[in-house]
């Protein structure tokens, strides 16, 4: 039997879209996207630290091209990718992560606007199940960061490293 590997992307948005008033039945639209297998990064990731704040932070939505930008200036720059701090200087998440971080005996999550995926989610049951301790509070790259470990997650990549230094820095 031959085995094919592939990455099947699929978008579901509402008919008539963006812009339109919505009629009194709103049918779906399907796009799907097949592409060459993804393969995932290996860590630790360096990621750059940039100021921004996702439109509507707790939906999951396709409008976020300034992710793809920052994504890609942080490449121009050497980095991995692109972590996000908010307007009050708390870092947030990455562009397509949830960030969390282990201070030796907890694991911290970022107080802040943010996606709580689906990993992220699956995470804080299984840690509560086990007993482990989880905090959420405001993380500032120039204060404790720098004696945490740190990871991003998502469904695709349910724990990668992170480079500490470069959120210390």
């Amino acid at each position: 039997m031959l085995c094919h590997r592939a990455t099947l992307t699929c978008f579901i948005t509402s008919h008539p879209g963006e812009f339109a008033v919505p009629r009194s039945e709103v049918h779906l639209d399907v796009l799907t996207r097949t592409t060459d297998a993804a393969a995932a990064p290996v860590g630790p990731l360096e990621l750059d630290v940039v100021s921004h704040q996702r439109d509507l932070p707790h939906v999951k939505h396709v409008g976020e091209v300034a992710k793809t930008l920052l994504l890609h200036q942080a490449s121009l720059q050497g980095f991995d990718d692109a972590a996000f701090e908010d307007s009050e200087g708390r870092l947030s998440e990455a562009t397509i992560w949830n960030l969390a971080f282990w201070d030796g005996s907890s694991v911290i999550w970022p107080e802040a606007d943010i996606l709580s995926g689906e990993i992220m989610q699956i995470l804080k049951r299984q840690l509560n199940a086990l007993g482990v301790d989880q905090k959420t509070q405001p993380i500032r790259r120039n204060e404790s960061v720098g004696q945490m470990a740190g990871v991003v997650m998502n469904s695709w990549t349910p724990g990668i490293a992170d480079s500490a230094s470069v959120i210390v820095d």
